[in-house]
């Protein structure tokens, strides 16, 4: 059998792992022995006992699992390989996916067809590259030349698809990229034909609105911007077929404020306006590679001025400078670790390399367009030919480059990881060793250090005629493109720990970035109150988590000048502020999206109580009356939620109000919020479906709502219930629904007013997975089938659930219908030891499941928030049929009706009450400061020290023991209760 590759057995890579070669030997004859193409078969058969062939198989299983995953995959694809040869084997791909998928109306053929290619290509390189059929240059350049087509395969198709549906108008729809007016820009490596193995793609999607002929009401920019995220999914989601590649888009315009496409004139403004000197860097890489490919060059062309520029503006030139001090604090050289090495961000790593090259082109590149190249090493050539660096110079970091770019494709080959760290252990560094052909990890590591020092050098005397950097300085002095070491050093001081940051977030705000520090007048007066504002955030729990924070509220302020006015007014509260900043992560959410709220801080009543529900439902009534439309209920009910929840969490924070009752305040707002949209999003409805005579719709809350224990990032568990009382078979409307789909409709409505995110925010995220069979069951069902499902047809943990079922909207009579159902079926009798059985079961499966991360998983952990929940179930379950006056929907008053009742005893009581206490009071803070869990490793002292005192602990060793001791006692109580009474089933 004639190979088309040249290789031979003693160039390929060495084999050191002998259990991987045996177990791909394995996975090869058992799909072997599936092949049903009797040709094929033999082809494989015939290729296996070719010793060349034998030696390849066994360098790639014991190197690379992925290339092996992608080899034993597609055993047809790998026998045209070896016999065809990489070129060709991948100018069938090419012509696959422009063909053939690049016409398809399919997504679902696009989608697979494109990771099937993917492997395919990875394979074909792989296999050229590992063999030594092509250089470094040529394995990176076929990398991107395969991305390319990729993208442009998926663009083609999403334009077809547009078109095909009437939303798009193209000009040629047998070539739909063909003046479509949408263009992809690669970035980075993509971009400058540098493709590594395990890639992200950096893209920036741009249209011209004059270009676009676009159809539909929602416009070319909306329209756009679907097209886009469709793009990104079709490359980047994963599916059972893999991935093509991870998609980056935020090296656009601000990425954090514009949309995923801009308009060609929306971002040549912002390059013209605005563009800060890294993007320059950045576009020097640009390159259109999918759709109005001419669009794509155009705009190159008109941005060359903002890139290329002849007189250097005094920011670019401390741009420069600033550099320059980098490298020179850089230059003295610290040990080159190989274990665990960075090769693209580490000392002597690819990035330095770049930059080496990129900092020049900034430089001199206005005046020599021959210094305008994208590649990196067609640029050390050129800046060689240009005098401006030394041959040896040239050559040194090309060789270092593809020595480096090599190894980062032979890291990323192993597992298709976008990798370039060095393993820490002898084993895996002996093992990459091995894969790049070398004998012994000794060789390796003496070559790379070698590599990795020679560019270190050139690196650092990048700018050695340069004088001293002045002299140091310990003031905070924002000045520069980038922070000194001296300015860094005594922000450390502060406590921070990225003083880089720091110093970026600063500088932005003195430029004007965002519209709140654009005046003079407003950037004078955050200049007064900066130094006060990093001290108190370098006071807070998390420094740099509370400035980071700020900047986000920072940018969605209109004005400055009102707020910083007050904060030079109350420097108190620069305390608080620092403190919902770097302790409160979903308080600080809130603020950044109403600022307004600080101002309500300085309200004598704010850290009061909230007034009860009847209060606070007309306060939501009024806002409501406010709207003009449906768009306005949503943005004003947001905003009141919002509000209160605010609040009530600075209130938790600060220690101002009892859990109980914030817990059940939360409950409040969420019921008035559910009651008042309920029948507005029915309104809605009505316009267009009617309204169906005789009938009743309400709201049953279940969980934390229902239970009224609600922390402040609590979803919403809800189930819809209605009932005909009538015999009306469809609704009046101009489109009539019959009963079914109508309160699904109305169902999905009111879900989607609940969750929908709104420039004011989202409400809550919605579960409604304890209906009737779960996401199975109908959205909507009334409750003459929801109570059959309970009696006949419910497993023991739905019961479970009902114990913290209520109606909370709804007609009052259907309400109190609905309750009165849930409270027959609690009060059934059941048998003890399938109850006991059943909720064991459940137990154990959750703690199999989601296991704890640790002792404060307060809801997972043994003798946490579940048990005490199971041990209430089960009890009420249990008990209900004697007495029903245990069914309460909290578990606290439910334990002491327990014991009351004396089906608990008087100290289990008194146990399990404080733990509840204890355990919902750390869970409301754990929420609002570190998540739903905490690393006492990596939480700061000072939000331990604040869990405990909340709690009344001296400290938090006490806080810590405390809660040892309070879970061993529920666990004990669970095992007494539920697990010693636990059979075997038969």
């Amino acid at each position: 059998m004639i190979l088309s590759f040249s290789f031979t057995e003693e160039t390929l890579p060495k084999s050191i792992n002998p259990d991987r070669v045996s177990l791909g030997f394995i996975n090869w004859q058992e799909r072997l022995e599936r092949v049903e193409n009797s040709d094929l078969k033999q082809d494989l058969i015939e290729l296996e006992a070719t010793p060349k062939v034998k030696s390849l198989l066994t360098c790639l299983f014991a190197n690379s699992p992925y290339l092996t995953q992608c080899l034993l995959g597609d055993m047809a694809f790998f026998s045209r390989l070896l016999k065809q040869g990489a070129e060709k084997s991948l100018t069938g791909i090419h012509q696959y996916l422009q063909e053939s998928l690049a016409l398809s109306t399919d997504r679902n053929q696009v989608m697979a067809g494109l990771r099937q290619a993917k492997k395919q290509a990875s394979l074909a390189i792989g296999l050229a590259d590992i063999t030594g059929e092509w250089t470094d240059r040529r394995v990176v350049e076929e990398l991107t030349v395969f991305a390319s087509s990729a993208i442009s395969a998926a663009v083609s198709h999403l334009l077809l698809e547009l078109h095909n549906r009437g939303q798009l108008e193209l000009k040629n729809p047998a070539v739909p990229e063909e003046d479509c007016g949408y263009v992809v820009l690669a970035m980075g490596k993509l971009g400058a034909w540098e493709l590594n193995y395990s890639s992200d793609i950096d893209l920036i999607l741009l249209f011209d609105p004059e270009k676009v002929n676009y159809l539909h009401d929602r416009g070319p920019q909306e329209g756009m911007v679907r097209l886009s995220r469709d793009l990104v999914r079709c490359l980047d989601d994963r599916t059972r077929d893999g991935y093509v590649f991870r998609t980056d888009l935020r090296l656009r315009p601000d990425p954090g404020a514009t949309p995923l496409a801009l308009s060609f004139n929306a971002a040549m403004t912002y390059y013209e306006t605005t563009g800060l000197n890294w993007e320059r860097a950045a576009m020097i890489k640009a390159r259109p590679v999918a759709g109005d490919k001419e669009l794509g060059q155009r705009f190159l062309q008109e941005i060359k001025p903002f890139i290329w520029r002849k007189h250097l503006d005094f920011a670019a030139i401390n741009d420069i400078h600033a550099i320059k001090r980098q490298i020179y604090a850089h230059k003295g050289g610290a040990r080159i670790a190989i274990k665990g090495h960075n090769i693209k961000l580490g000392r002597g790593g690819i990035r330095e390399v770049e930059f080496f090259a990129q900092t020049q082109q900034l430089i001199w590149g206005g005046r020599n367009p021959d210094l305008r190249s994208s590649s990196t090493v067609f640029t050390l050539e050129q800046l060689h030919r240009a005098r401006l660096i030394s041959l040896k110079a040239e050559k040194d970091l090309t060789e270092a480059y593809w020595f480096l770019r090599r190894l980062e494709n032979r890291l990323q080959m192993i597992d298709d990881q976008q990798t370039q760290t060095l393993p820490e252990s002898d084993e895996g560094l002996a093992a990459v060793a091995a894969f790049l052909g070398y004998d012994t990890v000794e060789d390796f590591r003496e070559e790379l250090a070698h590599q990795l020092h020679v560019v270190e050098d050139h690196y650092a005397t990048l700018f050695e005629d340069e004088h001293s950097p002045p002299q140091q300085t310990k003031n905070l002095v924002f000045s520069g493109q980038e922070a000194t070491p001296e300015l860094v050093a005594s922000l450390q001081e502060i406590g921070f720990t990225d003083g880089n940051r720091v110093f970026q977030l600063i500088t932005q705000w003195k430029q004007g970035r965002y519209r709140a520090v654009r005046s003079d007048r407003s950037r004078s007066l955050i200049a007064e109150i900066v130094p006060q504002l990093l001290e108190a955030f370098g006071k807070s729990a998390a420094p740099d988590i509370a400035l980071n924070k700020f900047d986000e509220f920072l940018s969605g302020l209109p004005t400055g000048v009102q707020l910083f006015s007050m904060l030079q007014a109350n420097p108190n509260l620069l305390d608080l502020l620092a403190e919902i900043m770097g302790s409160a992560p979903a308080l600080a959410d809130r603020l950044s999206q109403s600022p307004g709220l600080l101002e309500a801080v300085l309200g004598r009543n704010f850290f009061e109580r909230l007034p009860d529900k009847n209060v606070l439902k007309q306060q939501l009534d009024q806002a409501l009356d406010q709207a003009r439309d449906f768009q306005d209920v949503l943005d004003f009910s947001r905003s009141w939620a919002n509000d209160q929840r605010f609040r009530i969490g600075l209130q938790i924070l600060r220690s101002t109000c009892r859990i109980e009752n914030s817990s059940r305040d939360l409950a409040h707002i969420a019921e008035c919020i559910v009651e008042a949209l309920l029948p507005l999003t029915w309104e809605e409805l009505k316009l267009r479906h009617g309204r169906i005579d005789q009938s009743n719709l309400a709201i049953l809350a279940m969980g934390k709502l229902g239970s009224q224990d609600m922390t402040v990032t609590s979803d919403l568990d809800l189930i819809s219930l209605y009932e005909l009382t009538g015999e009306v078979q469809e609704s009046d409307g101009d489109r009539p629904l019959d009963p079914t789909q109508y309160f699904a409709r109305l169902t999905q409505r009111f879900t989607n007013a609940l969750t929908a995110l709104t420039p004011e925010g989202r409400l809550y995220e919605i579960d409604m997975r304890l209906r009737p069979s779960g996401n199975a069951g109908p959205l909507a069902t009334t409750l003459a089938a929801f109570e059959r499902y309970q009696l006949n047809e419910a497993w023991t943990w739905e019961h479970m659930a009902l114990t913290r079922a209520r109606a909370i909207a709804g007609p009052e009579d259907f309400c109190a219908k609905i309750n009165n159902t849930i409270r027959s079926i609690l009060c059934q009798k059941r048998d003890p030891q399938k109850l006991v059985n059943d909720i064991a079961s459940m137990r154990e499966r959750i703690a199999k499941e989601k296991p704890p991360a640790g002792l404060w998983d307060i809801k997972l952990i043994r003798g946490g928030l579940i048990d005490l929940e199971f041990l209430a179930q089960y009890l009420q379950l249990r008990h209900a049929h004697e007495n029903n006056d245990v069914l309460h929907l909290n578990i606290r008053p439910c334990f002491q009706m327990l014991g009351e009742f004396g089906f608990l005893s008087s100290a289990d009581t008194a146990d399990l009450i404080d733990a509840t206490d204890l355990l919902h009071q750390l869970q409301n803070l754990l929420r609002l400061t570190t998540g739903e869990k905490l690393n006492e490793e990596t939480t700061a002292p000072s939000v331990l020290r604040r869990l405990a005192t909340t709690v009344g602990e001296p400290g938090f060793p006490e806080l810590k023991a405390r809660l040892e001791l309070t879970t061993k006692r529920v666990q004990e109580i669970y095992i007494k209760t539920i697990t010693q009474f636990v059979t075997s089933e038969n």
